[in-house]
């Protein structure tokens, strides 16, 4: 696969991801439970979240307290920055020794997720208005963050079936749960894919 290809890739999921980030964010408020359904089918649902961490809404906080939130989420786009140029020159080196298609066409999804959310990280909270109970509006400057602490917009879930944990079960008993109830992005989703295959063809990829 050619270079040319694999940017055609990433842009084709860049331009998705970011219409439909857009879309949500100026044409829905966030509720006072940080979502709001636009739509249920029950085992599909469209929300609307902001993430202002990593995968599940984790914070760098989380794990190092002496960090603040703030502080963290900088250190959080800042990697994100540092890591797109590295997967671009893992893309390049991969296409120059020429690799297997499938190797070349996971880093593309993959590149294209990471630059996806970082646009998120480093523009929206400079570009649009608050969303919290509120439809959000497109004002360069007067945004709800400066650059580099913008929130992730998360869209997609599916909660596929929800059970409750036996009450003679430690921690969860009697507690409910739901399977795959995480809300993410369509570049989450390219991530995810890229990642998958490089797991599934793993030997055929890297033999």
């Amino acid at each position: 696969m050619t270079l040319n290809k694999s940017i055609l890739i990433i842009l084709f999921i860049l331009i998705i991801d970011q219409l439909s980030k857009v879309y949500i964010k100026l044409h829905f408020p966030l509720t006072l439970y940080g979502d709001a359904s636009l739509l249920d089918w029950g085992w599909f649902k469209i929300l609307f979240v902001e993430n202002k961490g990593m995968a599940w809404g984790a914070k760098i906080s989380d794990f190092i307290p002496i960090i603040s939130e703030r502080s963290g989420k900088l250190l959080l786009t800042l990697f994100r920055i540092f890591a797109v140029p590295l997967i671009f020159y893992w893309l390049y080196d991969s296409i120059k020794k020429k690799e297997t298609m499938l190797l070349t066409i996971s880093i593309s999804l993959v590149l294209a997720g990471a630059i996806g959310n970082l646009i998120d990280s480093v523009f929206y909270g400079f570009l649009f208005t608050d969303s919290y109970l509120n439809v959000a509006i497109f004002s360069p400057g007067n945004g709800y963050e400066s650059i580099f602490y913008g929130h992730v917009v998360d869209m997609l879930q599916f909660p596929m079936f929800t059970w409750d944990w036996p009450s003679w079960i430690p921690y969860v008993g009697g507690e409910s749960f739901t399977f795959f109830e995480p809300v993410f992005n369509i570049a989450d989703t390219a991530i995810s894919i890229g990642v998958g295959i490089m797991i599934v063809f793993n030997k055929k990829i890297f033999p």
